[in-house]
């Protein structure tokens, strides 16, 4: 079975709770990350939690270890169960953020390879590589693989093992649900959900992958 994690990038409280809420019977978790936490404050964890879902907070963290360790120590005290932070910064940085995750019972997730074209000029090939040897060797619960490119994603398996494997791209970014489900733990979907007409009805469509 692999999750169905509703990347939950819209703008402000009243339309992030009512789309979490109408699509939360098929979601496995919600990720959220700078757009809505900008427009709302932290706090919206904390009324997202009431649903009953993981939180996953998308900050991609990516500073000297002494900030990363507070960022990650108020996400986890305002509500989330999962971070995701970026590797490049070096496996010291890494590590505070899997210490913090640690501390609070969390999950940290490093990014190893990103969905878009872009992502190509830097993080792909031999970088993404490294970063998710790294993933594994700092204790991380996982890292990011993107839906867009399954051939990566295999690749990457080889490395991490079963660590997690968390995938976006599907939807909107052109990655095909029915090809990367098996190759992952959890699918992060966004826009194709949250900007239908009928969000809940979008996330059923998705609900193969948890069977």
């Amino acid at each position: 079975m692999t999750d169905l994690i509703l990347a939950l990038d819209v703008l402000t409280r009243e339309e992030a709770l009512e789309i979490a809420e109408e699509t939360s019977p098929y979601l496995d978790a919600i990720k959220i990350g700078y757009p809505l936490v900008l427009g709302t404050g932290l706090s919206i964890a904390r009324e997202l939690s009431g649903l009953g879902l993981p939180l996953i907070a998308d900050f991609k963290v990516a500073d000297i270890p002494n900030t990363n360790r507070l960022i990650a120590e108020h996400v986890f005290e305002a509500g989330f169960s999962g971070i995701i932070v970026q590797g490049f910064t070096g496996s010291d940085s890494l590590s505070a953020c899997v210490d913090a995750a640690d501390d609070a019972g969390g999950e940290c997730y490093v990014v190893a390879e990103m969905s878009h074209p872009g992502a190509l000029e830097f993080l792909s090939g031999d970088i993404a590589d490294r970063l998710a040897h790294m993933a594994v060797r700092c204790g991380a619960d996982g890292i990011i693989a993107p839906a867009t490119r399954p051939e990566r994603v295999k690749a990457l398996r080889e490395i991490v093992g079963r660590k997690k494997i968390l995938s976006p791209g599907v939807g909107a970014q052109g990655g095909d649900a029915h090809e990367i489900a098996p190759l992952i733990d959890g699918m992060i979907v966004g826009r194709s959900i949250y900007t239908a007409e009928n969000p809940a009805k979008e996330a059923e469509k998705y609900s193969f992958v948890r069977r």
